[in-house]
């Protein structure tokens, strides 16, 4: 499981840990926590540090991967993101499927480019970390800026980037409804369209502070995504998006292409790498592990 200690830029260390409920000790845990708060009550008023994580309850982070970036001079935690490991079945076979969890940024260090590290860099270590095999992850927001962001990082999300939801889709969407809404905070009495998507009256199961206006909440630089937002969520009643998608090869290139250009030397061999990998090295790793499935990685689709 991942335990990692990475630079994140000039002046920037970043901390990413899998499981850290059952991989770090009692103590450990509280510190992680103490470290998330602190970043929240940047963020948000005291009287709002109970959602998720943030209410201290070691037990959440069994299922999470926490990321946290700090000053290196300071060791002050200046950004979070936390993510969580989901239970699903595709085909008859069980999988993990990644939630796109809470993310908060000190209002003091924005519009640094962290983005690529809280998102980015997490779930390319953990595709990575299980072989490159394509998984499943979720996203459920209201902030057209956060769509636009996985619907341009990841394959396949629905909606934001394809026309109409898979089989795929929409049974995950399902079980993610079904089993899975404490993760997200949404309570029971929220409802679902499933043609789109979107879960109504969302902001009833914990998440009450994040709940925002379309005003509030941060733009993309690319105004479909605004549109889609504007035209499919009522923000007074609080609605969210659920959005469905996956991490495979394609979007690890292109968060290589996003972290180093192409037309840079560092560029130029990353995607030399990245081919290098996905012709080579791969197909010889996925033929000798032979306990696990090939499932997506066959060459052909029936």
């Amino acid at each position: 499981m991942l335990n990692v200690r990475l630079s994140a830029g000039p002046g920037l260390a970043t901390r990413i840990v899998e499981r850290p409920g059952t991989t770090l000790s009692p103590v450990a845990c509280r510190a992680m926590i103490d470290d998330l708060r602190q970043v929240a009550s940047a963020t948000l008023p005291a009287a709002d540090l109970e959602y998720g994580v943030l209410g201290g309850d070691p037990a959440r982070l069994a299922d999470a991967v926490v990321t946290i970036v700090y000053e290196k001079a300071t060791r002050r935690p200046i950004a979070f993101n936390v993510l969580t490991l989901m239970e699903a079945e595709l085909r008859g076979q069980p999988l993990e499927v990644l939630h796109l969890g809470l993310v908060m940024v000190d209002p003091a260090v924005r519009s640094q480019g962290l983005s690529a590290t809280l998102y980015g860099l997490t779930c390319a270590l953990l595709f990575l970390e299980r072989q490159a095999r394509p998984m499943w992850l979720s996203s459920v927001t209201q902030v057209p800026a956060v769509v636009g962001m996985v619907a341009e990082t990841f394959s396949d999300v629905y909606p934001g980037a394809a026309k109409r939801p898979s089989f795929e889709h929409r049974l995950l969407a399902r079980q993610i409804m079904a089993r899975h809404r404490a993760v997200f905070g949404v309570g029971e009495e929220a409802g679902f369209d499933e043609q789109r998507f979107v879960i109504t009256n969302a902001y009833t199961g914990g998440s009450d502070a994040l709940k925002k206006t379309f005003e509030q909440a941060p733009k993309h630089r690319r105004e479909r995504f605004n549109e889609l937002c504007r035209r499919e969520l009522d923000y007074d009643r609080g609605d969210d998006v659920l959005q469905i998608g996956r991490i495979d090869m394609q979007a690890a290139a292109r968060y290589a292409a996003r972290v180093a250009p192409p037309s840079t030397g560092l560029g130029l061999a990353s995607v030399g790498a990245l081919t290098a990998v996905r012709t080579l090295v791969l197909p010889v790793v996925h033929w000798l592990s032979d306990d696990q499935p090939w499932g997506e990685l066959r060459p052909w689709r029936r």
